[in-house]
């Protein structure tokens, strides 16, 4: 994703331990943990939502998709009644 490799994780600790201590780095590392797992969980949240809208828009364009092609039967099937209706015997 970022393309962060081992060199350059060393080069981000080193620099995290040079600022914050190595008192503090435990406890920041706890709370980066932290905002990265509910980070990714909104983010499977919000993929599942749009996941169950497109499932439901998907069934509603079935839907009307097939009523579209009763309406275009019955209306054959109303043109061929009319024409046969017409024709002398």
């Amino acid at each position: 994703m970022f393309d962060i490799g081992l060199p350059e994780l060393i080069i981000i600790f080193v620099v995290a331990l040079l600022v914050f201590g190595p008192k503090r780095l435990p406890e920041l590392a706890k709370a980066l943990g932290k905002g990265m797992g509910e980070l990714k969980r909104a983010f499977q949240d919000v993929k599942e939502q749009v996941d169950t809208e497109f499932e439901e828009t998907s069934k509603t364009l079935d839907i009307a998709i097939e009523g579209n092609k009763i309406s275009d039967v019955d209306q054959k099937t109303n043109n061929n009644k009319h024409t046969t209706d017409n024709k002398p015997v």
